[in-house]
């Protein structure tokens, strides 16, 4: 594949702390990556943002940029969100754009940038009635969703192994969502 820019976005879930081996692993597979992230999941890498920065040759980004401020990333071609949270799915599916992250992948809805979205919630928080709602609305937009068989199995609450977490799932279906679309 030829170098293509994917945004790599990421919610406050164990897994998040497994990102640099995950950033590796896009670039191996011939990505420019860029690294977002939702405020907590910034605030819980804090130490390692300028490490990430370096290992992506992007800025990492978790809050919208001042109106006029040129943007520092290259357009996305793709975009995974993994591991995605219980607030993240439902924020994206209901449009509340508080957050960067979010906002920019309500948007790449009505762009048309192919997106995957993995999550990673508890069976607590996925016996929660809108989060079905949610993922259904994400499906329904175009997103492949990767939850159940075939994705991310829910754990009982505290009781997940982040080593666990399928990321390579996540890669392989942004590519598989990004040859759809071509």
């Amino acid at each position: 594949m030829d170098s293509r820019t994917l945004y790599l976005f990421s919610g406050a879930a164990s897994p998040v702390f497994d990102v640099a081996r995950v950033i590796e692993e896009a670039q191996a597979d011939g990505w420019d990556v860029c690294l977002g992230l939702t405020p907590t999941a910034a605030r819980w890498l804090a130490h390692s943002l300028d490490g990430l920065a370096a290992l992506t040759g992007h800025p990492v980004r978790w809050d919208y940029r001042l109106p006029g401020e040129p943007d520092m990333w290259p357009r996305a071609d793709a975009i995974v969100v993994a591991p995605a949270t219980f607030s993240t799915v439902n924020q994206w599916a209901l449009g509340i754009t508080d957050k960067w992250l979010v906002g920019v992948v309500a948007e790449g809805i009505g762009k048309g940038t192919p997106m995957a979205v993995m999550p990673c919630v508890n069976s607590a928080f996925a016996a929660h009635p809108q989060f079905e709602r949610s993922l259904e609305t994400l499906r329904g937009a175009g997103v492949r969703v990767l939850y159940g068989e075939g994705g991310f199995v829910p754990h009982e609450p505290g009781q997940g192994d982040p080593t666990a977490y399928p990321w390579r799932d996540a890669l392989d279906a942004v590519v598989d969502v990004l040859h759809v679309s071509a």
